[in-house]
């Protein structure tokens, strides 16, 4: 299916590593420019030659900028990077890494109040300054990434099971305020092998769930209908096309990317 994304531009936060750069790659490999973020210059450089090499002549550009997304200042300050570069913004997608994992007692005060900043006012920011570029575009969307913990809690993993929801309430609502002109959904990637699940099963092997990493990935593909975890382009296939023309009815929905896992209808 040609998604016809050739000339048009890209935002993708937190995209130096894991589902972020899938989707600046799917974006990239589409024809999109895209701008790519980060907070480590060395990653960011790493991800973008990545995402060049993986789409080739024919692909977008890629503009790389570090940025702290919860630093409200860096994110208007990337916005404006990328509709300098490129000449306008006509798709946003959303990423941030999971915060850490952890039970209810565990959880200290900082902690809830830098999960909220990591998960929901990053988006809220990254979207305030670039609703007014997407408006201009004929083909505005947005895509946020979350997790299936927004629909099935994950056991140890009290932060995201709690502050992700926001996210979805963020997505739908939106999703009518800014229509027609802009589309907006969210993708829900149930167990991907990105850094982040690596991290996950370290701290069980840590804590004793699983015995070693090997076992800890096989027991989690175990519980997944397609028996096996999925690959971070898999994600990046279905964002690209959320993005584009093709899903021009798509709004407002949250799609699990999960192989079949999830247990709730």
């Amino acid at each position: 299916m040609e998604l016809e994304l050739d000339g048009n531009s890209a935002l993708v936060t937190a995209s130096s590593s894991g589902l972020g750069l899938a989707s600046a790659t799917a974006l990239a490999s589409e024809g999109a420019d895209v701008a790519i973020c980060g907070r480590d210059e060395d990653r960011l450089a790493d991800a973008k030659a990545q995402i060049q090499d993986a789409a080739g002549a024919d692909g977008g550009a890629v503009l790389a900028h570090p940025t702290d997304v919860t630093d409200p200042d860096e994110v208007e300050a990337l916005v404006e990077a990328t509709v300098a570069e490129f000449g306008g913004l006509d798709h946003l997608v959303t990423s941030a890494g999971g915060p850490p994992s952890t039970t209810f007692l565990e959880t200290t005060e900082r902690q809830w109040y830098e999960a909220y900043d990591q998960l929901v006012m990053s988006l809220v920011w990254t979207i305030e300054n670039a609703h007014p570029h997407l408006l201009e575009s004929d083909a505005g969307s947005i895509v946020c990434i979350t997790s299936k913990s927004v629909q099935e809690v994950i056991d140890g993993l009290m932060l995201s099971n709690s502050v992700r929801r926001s996210v979805i309430g963020l997505v739908k609502t939106i999703s009518r305020e800014f229509a027609p002109e802009i589309r907006a959904n969210a993708v829900l990637p149930g167990t991907v092998e990105t850094p982040r699940i690596e991290e996950l099963v370290e701290a069980r092997v840590e804590n004793g769930t699983y015995d070693d990493y090997e076992r800890g990935l096989d027991e989690m593909a175990s519980d997944i209908p397609v028996d096996r975890i999925g690959d971070p382009r898999e994600l990046g296939d279905v964002v690209a096309f959320l993005s584009s023309e093709r899903a021009s009815y798509v709004n407002g929905a949250s799609i699990p990317i999960d192989g079949g896992s999830m247990r709730s209808v």
